[in-house]
């Protein structure tokens, strides 16, 4: 636990939250500040602030709470589209420093479209791309 973290109060029921799914290593509850019906976040119980500090078997183990919750929003709510957001870093736009994916069921015209910049100029730069992680 890290003094001052929100997931880490409410990990230890310290901090009130809707909890949807709870697993040995990971839990799943309401977002409080949703974008839509049913944002869920999905952390690890132990503190790890991001991708580059968990443990394998600890991101393993909120994947599989990501698919319990979104297997369950299929069967019990019919869900069919569902968007998976994970960021880590400050310029990846977290808020957050403790590892957390954001489920985010959609449906059409629910005004959370993601426009993303694309940048197909980069793709002459493949090969040396690739170079650089030999």
């Amino acid at each position: 636990m890290v003094p001052g973290c929100i997931f880490c109060e409410i990990v230890a029921g310290r901090a009130p939250a809707w909890r949807v799914h709870e697993t040995a290593q990971a839990l799943a509850f309401f977002d409080v500040n949703p974008v839509g019906p049913y944002h869920t976040l999905v952390v690890p119980k132990r503190h790890y602030a991001g991708l580059f500090d968990v443990p394998r078997d600890q991101l393993l183990a909120v994947t599989e709470a990501v698919k319990d919750v979104v297997d369950l929003y299929h069967a019990k709510l019919g869900f069919e589209n569902i968007q998976l957001v994970q960021s880590t870093g400050c310029q990846a736009q977290q808020d957050v420093f403790h590892l957390h994916v954001h489920i985010v069921p959609r449906q059409r015209g629910d005004g959370q479209d993601i426009h993303w910049v694309t940048h197909p100029e980069l793709r002459p730069q493949f090969d040396h791309l690739l170079e650089r992680l030999r």
